[in-house]
């Protein structure tokens, strides 16, 4: 039987242990990495994942110090497996879109400002007719430019320049410069 050795290269030392050995993560990545760990094993085992309320608002904590201080990375070890896979879903539903596509959320606001305009408020009902009126394609208080291209050859737009300046030079009214002396001149 012949046995098969992968090729080494020398000189390169290999890490003290898996620590060292792991990559750098962001925080958002070593939660992830973490979670899904987490879930794996709970799968294989059986065992469900149910945070209690400790853990529900450890994990709050933690995502509140994530948000107020990302340079303070806390040691993620620490914490129970709830705590990790409450605060990896908390993560995950904070990063993911509410809606899918931007037309779903015009929808969305455009008939929450339709639903606003029968309050019983004056108010919030002109404050609603308002935000409807500047609406893409409602455009009630859009204030409109057009401007009109012309093409036209040299020949017509020379034509049309010796109309207005023959029409202009019938308004001119011919003047005769009088030179007028004060009293207190002479």
């Amino acid at each position: 039987m012949e046995y098969i050795s992968p090729e080494f290269e020398s000189g390169i030392p290999l890490p003290a242990n898996a620590a060292e050995a792991m990559p750098d993560l962001s925080p958002r990545e070593e939660i992830e990495m973490r979670a899904r760990t987490i879930k794996m094993l709970s799968d294989l085992s059986g065992n469900p994942i149910l945070p209690k309320d400790a853990d529900m608002d450890e994990a709050r904590q933690l995502a509140h110090q994530f948000m107020t201080d990302p340079s303070q990375m806390p040691q993620l070890a620490q914490y129970s497996n709830p705590t990790l896979a409450y605060l990896a879903g908390m993560v995950a539903q904070h990063d993911t879109y509410i809606v899918q596509e931007l037309a779903d959320l015009k929808k969305f606001i455009v008939n929450r400002l339709v639903a606003e305009t029968e309050d019983s408020s004056a108010k919030v009902r002109l404050g609603a007719l308002r935000m409807l009126g500047e609406i893409d394609g409602v455009d009630a208080f859009k204030k409109r430019t057009e401007v009109t291209h012309k093409v036209q050859s040299i020949e017509e737009v020379e034509k049309e320049l010796l109309e207005t300046l023959a029409k202009l030079e019938r308004r001119t009214v011919d003047v005769e410069v009088v030179e007028v002396k004060r009293e207190s001149d002479a």
